[in-house]
């Protein structure tokens, strides 16, 4: 059977994203702009591909969803299911998918085998409202953290709805104003990785130590900027912020494949292999310092175009499987 109950223990089982081939943008007319988006196609499998690698190279099993049928709804092409984990997640024996995302990928055939997969695991599979999914939720054994979809989201009724599905756990709410996992990371017992605009973490993690990363701001990326009233800060194409037809085709027929990009500092964005490994990125010396102290080694898989996908690795994988089994961290909260 499945389970996940630190996410730091050994991975065993983890599905990686997938995007559509270069051949599926054959139906954008200005040639500049299909042959753009052929290769963020083609490179990003490429990149896709060393993920892979790098987790194989660990022992680890991969699993991948299935393409939809490339049609639209509404005038418009279903996302392909990039980000599993913004869907989904695995806490402990129990498989939860997001009843948010019953409209997405995630239910367009994409993903039935994975699910046919974990029931045959013996698994229990759930559908949960309230924003719950594996960009949400951080897994530290007997203690479950819940980030907030907005900073002024009533955390009393998300409290509740918490704690009548996971009655066996302590549970708590972080107001993340948005995905968790692009805020903060507990890498390892006794360290987390954050930003700096997040509450203090004396109360959810007393004793730790925090390394806050400094000069994390889009601010620094003039290029950004210029683009950043142009579409709402959900989605960047490094060279092309001035590109009309470029920018024409994602707001037209691409604009709901994009997140809110502004809001995701991949440096957070981590995924952890095992206990003393961790998957990341791009380079930053402040969290390689701090990850050395802890004796972890990081793994650099570049990704090049997580801006316009907005999705760190932690986004595009998704862990159904690690070994070890649900401990306790705070046995003073007993």
């Amino acid at each position: 059977m499945y389970s996940v109950y630190q996410h730091w223990d050994p991975l065993k089982v983890c599905v990686v994203g997938r995007s559509y081939p270069p051949e599926f943008y054959s139906w954008i007319t200005v040639s500049h702009v299909r042959n753009l988006f052929e290769r963020i196609a083609q490179e990003t499998e490429e990149d896709f591909q060393r993920i892979i690698q790098c987790l194989k190279k660990f022992g680890v099993s991969v699993v991948r969803p299935n393409l939809p049928q490339p049609h639209r709804v509404n005038g418009r092409f279903i996302p392909p299911p990039m980000t599993p984990r913004d869907h989904s997640v695995m806490i402990g024996k129990n498989f939860y998918m997001a009843a948010e995302s019953c409209t997405g990928s995630f239910y367009h055939g994409c993903y039935d085998h994975i699910v046919d997969q974990i029931y045959s695991q013996g698994n229990t599979v759930k559908i949960i409202g309230h924003g719950i999914n594996g960009a949400m939720v951080s897994r530290l054994g007997r203690d479950l953290y819940f980030g907030t979809q907005s900073y002024d989201q009533h955390c009393d009724t998300l409290r509740q709805a918490i704690d009548h599905e996971f009655d066996s756990t302590r549970n708590h709410v972080v107001n993340t104003g948005g995905h968790s996992d692009a805020t903060y990371c507990p890498v390892c017992p006794g360290l987390i990785i954050s930003l700096y605009d997040v509450p203090t973490y004396q109360q959810t993690f007393p004793g730790w130590e925090v390394v806050y990363l400094p000069a994390q701001s889009w601010s620094l990326i003039p290029e950004w900027q210029a683009l950043k009233n142009r579409n709402r800060g959900r989605w960047w194409i490094p060279g092309f912020e001035h590109d009309a037809a470029v920018i024409e085709t994602v707001e037209t027929w691409l604009s709901h494949w994009t997140g809110y990009v502004e809001q995701t500092v991949f440096d957070v964005n981590m995924l952890v292999i095992d206990p003393k490994n961790v998957m990341v990125f791009n380079h930053n010396d402040t969290v390689f310092e701090a990850l050395q102290r802890y004796g972890i080694t990081p793994h650099v898989v570049p990704f090049r175009h997580r801006y316009f996908w907005d999705g760190g690795i932690h986004c595009v994988t998704l862990d159904l499987d690690r070994s070890g089994v649900m401990q306790d961290f705070f046995p003073e909260r007993n």
